[in-house]
């Protein structure tokens, strides 16, 4: 990158850089149990900790984000692996943006993980340092791929500067395995109606219509598979990521999740109940904002869960944890301090975006 574009996105980085430092398995189905009885050879996946919704803060001038994941971002052994960071940036309305800037977060570079964009109302606009402008518009994925290195930006659309009006959106960070962090950068634009949406299946088949709200819910599958059907997101280790309505309060669903892999329940909207084992025990309740970190017992790979209120709705995801150590440092995520330091080195010298 020539050291002219270089400077115009000098003071992006550094403020990027001073904030950041303070598979899929085939046959997964989900399936309505019975409010009278479950299957005892059945083992479920209990929750090992609830995040509590943390507090909010800003990202640039246009994202007004809950840290998710909290103090265990970027850490290891805490179940969240493949992903890194959560930003959720819940509903908020926006007025009509009359300066001539869009608001947003400015030129920055990435290397070492995959940004995963959603777009659930409003729309954000994205351009990269390899040739990539595009509008994530309400509904819409963006899974780019920083390999071996990226410098992006992302805000408001102009459309949607013009008019104004509800955002919400969120951004996760996915790690990549060592043998992949230095590969060419890949940018994926998903659309809305290319996400297959399935319908979660009751017991009782003669209740189901084509009426979403007559059965058990929807999964819409981003990324992994659910009951056969695969999502369109390219991935370079086993990551699952599905975007759940649940629009009956009280009604139980259990979701088979494979064993060996992290499981993570995010409440964007609305609360659940979680189960465990134990009939005797209440269960664990996760409120909006708040994220529950599973924990498969031998043989567990039941999640049990219901609605504590109509029309909920949630993000679950997982994926085969990435065993290797996790280094850090603003918009860079490798596995050695050397690997950081010369990330830095490759981004002052333009080598990035090629």
């Amino acid at each position: 990158m020539p050291t002219k574009v270089l400077s115009k996105f000098t003071t992006s980085f550094i403020a990027l850089l001073l904030t950041f430092l303070c598979r899929p398995l085939p046959g997964i189905s989900l399936s309505v149990a019975s409010d009278t009885c479950t299957s005892n050879s059945k083992m479920r996946i209990r929750v090992s900790k609830i995040i509590p919704a943390q507090p909010q803060h800003w990202v640039g001038d246009g994202f007004h984000v809950f840290p998710v994941f909290g103090q265990y971002a970027f850490q290891q052994n805490h179940g969240l692996s493949p992903f890194l960071m959560f930003d959720y940036a819940s509903p908020k309305k926006f007025p009509v943006n009359k300066r001539r800037q869009p608001l947003g977060v400015g030129q920055h570079p990435h290397r070492g993980f995959e940004t995963v964009t959603i777009a659930f109302q409003g729309e954000v606009e994205h351009a990269d340092s390899t040739g990539n402008n595009d509008v994530i518009k309400s509904g819409d994925v963006q899974w780019m791929t920083a390999g071996r290195g990226i410098i992006h930006e992302e805000y408001h659309s102009k459309e949607f500067s013009k008019t104004g009006g509800m955002f919400e959106m969120c951004q996760l960070w996915v790690n990549l395995p060592k043998k992949h962090k230095m590969t060419k950068p890949r940018y994926q634009p998903i659309l809305a109606d290319s996400i297959p949406a399935v319908k979660i299946p009751t017991e009782n088949k003669e209740e189901e219509t084509e009426d979403a709200t007559s059965s058990a819910g929807t999964v819409r599958v981003i990324s992994g598979s659910f009951n056969g059907v695969k999502g369109p997101a390219k991935t370079f280790s086993p990551v699952e990521l599905w975007d759940v309505l649940l629009p009956t309060k009280d009604l139980i669903v259990e979701l088979p999740f494979p064993e060996s892999y992290n499981c993570v329940v995010f409440v964007r909207k609305g609360e659940i109940n979680v189960y465990g084992n134990d009939e005797s025990e209440s269960p664990d309740m996760v409120g909006s904002q708040a994220v529950a970190i599973m924990k498969g017992e031998a043989g567990g790979n039941v999640l049990r869960l219901s609605a504590k209120q109509k029309n909920t709705s949630l993000l679950i995801m997982g994926g085969e944890p990435i065993d290797e150590p996790i280094a850090a440092r603003g918009p860079f995520v490798m596995n050695t301090s050397d690997e950081i330091r010369q990330a830095m080195i490759d981004f002052q010298s333009g080598r990035f975006g090629r």
